[in-house]
């Protein structure tokens, strides 16, 4: 973790000024191609839902604006921010699930899989440590719904500077799968441009779903058996 020196950070006018706003959050919603990915990810044995959960993080890890904090008065940047996902519960209510960052994939969706599996027997709405932390990633799949916008709940009061994501139903266009993605983030911290490069740079894995998946050996991944054909199914 490094404190960014305000005095001569370049952002310092527009980090006052959107800091000062009463809601400075900035959002965006945009479909992106989930075509090759899906296929992908399920040959490789490994759930859409933990491969989504593991792009977004990574994704957000190679892009400073995501891991920078307001705390205090001072701007933090992370060396590596973490996952939290929500969890349906047996009970029709969700739970947070909290998963470390790690490049490889095979390792990240083993520990989702144990994560999800505890907590799923002892839901849990904190991070472990009382909300202390803000070196995470807040994320969220609605896959009942294609939608094309949506707002986080978001502290005001104090600062709250975490990232935000959702994805929704998938849907066919032709030949291209489609699936909503949210990106929501504090504008003191980041602008269009920023959430612009988030999303270049997911468009760019998910059409090349090897710089993700080299190395993943064709093995379950999730206590499944890859599957031998690409369903078309909908669900997550």
């Amino acid at each position: 973790m490094r404190r960014i020196d305000l005095e001569s950070w370049p952002r310092r006018g527009h980090f006052e000024i959107f800091n000062a706003l009463d809601y400075p959050h900035v959002g965006l919603c945009a479909p992106v191609d989930v075509t090759r990915y899906r296929h992908a990810v399920k040959e490789h044995g490994i759930s859409f839902n933990t491969a989504c959960v593991y792009l977004i993080t990574r994704v957000a890890n190679e892009i400073p604006e995501f891991r920078q904090r307001i705390r205090g008065g001072e701007v933090i940047e992370h060396d590596v921010v973490d996952a939290s996902t929500t969890v349906m519960s047996h009970d029709e209510l969700f739970s947070f699930c909290l998963i470390p960052y790690t490049e490889d994939i095979r390792e990240f969706a083993a520990a989702m899989a144990i994560e999800t599996a505890r907590v799923r027997g002892d839901p849990q709405l904190t991070d472990g440590e009382g909300g202390r932390r803000d070196d995470l990633l807040f994320m969220t799949a609605i896959p009942w719904v294609s939608f094309t916008s949506f707002m986080h709940p978001v502290h005001l009061s104090p600062i709250d500077s975490i990232p935000r994501f959702a994805w929704g139903r998938f849907h066919w266009e032709g030949n291209t799968l489609l699936m909503p993605l949210n990106v929501q983030g504090h504008h003191a911290l980041m602008d269009g441009l920023h959430i612009g490069r988030f999303y270049a740079k997911i468009g760019e894995y998910l059409k090349t779903p090897d710089l993700v998946l080299d190395g993943t050996r064709k093995t379950g991944i999730d206590g499944q058996a890859p599957p031998t054909t690409c369903s078309t199914s909908t669900s997550s």
